[in-house]
């Protein structure tokens, strides 16, 4: 099967040009592209026309005994040659372009992708848990989910809880981004003691549930080729999230999805070898050069974290059932955190070009009254892999085809703890740590047990 944009192109172009205006994005390169493809075409059958005479005449020159008759034909046999050449080397030239222009495009969005140019158009797609909602709250929690017809149990809150930022560095006093932003900048940070705990508890909370569903732990490379970079990202999003080494043909990571989706580049998988399930455990470095003024405080939003990462390689037929299971998976990990989560249906505006379709899980934050992402599930299908040229060999050896790549948040660190500071605070200013982290915590004297205690308690 041939590259999916390509396949598109030549037989089902309005498909693709569907799929650019459900992105909310201009379909003229779609259009240039199909110009294009024609004229290759036609190219295409006069090489082949010319490439038929050549023969016929070498054949008939083979035959001949007249001499003048063979000197006519070899000159008609030259002249055909020269034609022909120039016809190929316009062919080469025609397909080049059109490569540039599918290169160019996002990928082809799945029929389920909700229509909508921004972010209120997401469409929720389930909801757990029992979000504690502060009574000032109650009409944003309302539009949040009755909007979409759901009517999601909560607890009324009469005092507003803490955010988490404050939590974090005014009532624990285990957080300090004052004093990282004068040694680094901005949304860096220092966390002590017990929050440091929670950090590799969580890491290991993850790796240990995703490795007994079957996922290989793997620590890539913290940086990348400029190469594999652009055979997984997009132009526009490489100039707002990542950090470059200067002088050096070398990028920090922004996600561990990146090496991992490399790993393979160039490579031919054995059918049966799919699909391979990689739980990528690294930082991630990102210059959220787009979030000017969003998430200031606090350590949601920042420059560097700990994430474990998804990450398969799969079979075209299995990708969409694959992408269901990894967003599963971080439920799974979100409700043993007993954290009250929607799971969102991302709009065709808001998906990233890599995305054919992508599911956000959104954490409830009681102190922001507000959904928050604290995980992303794509499915890229063959947008990546084509780049990286990642084919797989189909059963008889002959064919091959081009794997489909998938990648999901399993656990992102900070951004966790943060949602567990708004969610497991006490009223006296400690914090729950999560039954299901503390067998992480227990082998060492020095972590905490049940609670997260403030360095300073209230009187």
């Amino acid at each position: 099967m041939p590259w999916s944009l390509l396949e598109a192109l030549r037989n089902e172009p309005e498909k693709l040009i569907r799929s650019m205006k459900k992105r909310c994005l201009d379909p003229a390169p779609v259009y240039k592209a199909i110009e294009i493809d024609k004229e290759w075409r036609r190219v295409l059958q006069e090489v082949e026309r010319l490439r038929y005479e050549h023969n016929k005449i070498t054949r008939e020159i083979a035959k001949t005994k007249d001499p003048e008759l063979r000197k006519e034909l070899i000159a008609k046999a030259k002249e055909i040659i020269k034609k022909r050449e120039e016809m190929e080397k316009k062919l080469k030239e025609l397909e080049k372009k059109r490569e540039e222009i599918l290169l160019s495009l996002p990928n082809l969005v799945h029929e389920s992708v909700p229509d909508g140019c921004d972010e209120e158009y997401n469409v929720p797609i389930r909801f757990w848990g029992t979000p504690k909602v502060w009574k000032g709250h109650l009409e944003s929690f309302k539009r949040q989910t009755e909007r979409w017809g759901f009517q999601v149990p909560h607890e009324v809150l009469e005092e507003k809880p803490i955010g988490h930022a404050d939590m974090l560095e005014n009532v624990l006093k285990m957080g300090d981004t004052f004093k990282a932003a004068q040694v680094a900048t901005s949304r860096f940070y220092y966390l002590f003691k017990d929050i440091v705990w929670l950090d590799y508890a969580l890491i290991m909370y993850a790796l240990d549930n995703l490795t007994k569903k079957g996922f290989i732990p793997v620590e890539p490379p913290y940086m990348i080729r400029y190469k594999y970079l652009m055979g997984v990202i997009d132009i526009e999003t490489f100039k707002d999230a990542i950090y470059k080494i200067e002088n050096e043909d070398l990028y920090l990571i922004a996600t561990a999805e990146h090496p991992l989706a490399s790993y393979k580049a160039g490579e031919i998988i054995d059918e049966k070898d799919l699909p391979i399930k990689f739980a990528g455990v690294s930082p991630c470095f990102r210059k959220e050069a787009g979030a000017a003024n969003r998430d200031l405080k606090g350590i949601f939003r920042v420059h560097q974290f700990h994430k474990v990462e998804q990450f398969v390689y799969s079979k075209p037929e299995e990708s969409w059932e694959i992408l269901e299971e990894l967003i599963k998976n971080a439920e799974e990990l979100i409700k043993g955190l007993e954290l009250p989560y929607r799971v969102v249906n991302i709009c065709g505006g808001e998906l990233g070009y890599p995305a054919a379709k992508k599911y956000d899980l959104e954490v409830w934050y009681p102190a922001q009254g507000r959904y928050r992402e604290l995980v992303s599930a794509s499915n890229c299908t063959d947008w990546q892999s084509y780049r990286l040229k990642i084919r797989y060999r189909i059963k008889g050896g002959k064919k091959h085809d081009y794997v489909h790549l998938l990648n999901s948040t399993a656990l992102a660190t900070t951004r966790t703890i943060t949602a567990i500071l708004e969610n497991h605070q006490l009223p006296d200013g400690r914090v729950e740590i999560p039954k299901v982290l503390r067998k992480y915590l227990e082998p060492f004297e020095s972590a905490p047990k049940e609670y997260i205690e403030p360095l300073e308690k209230k009187p």
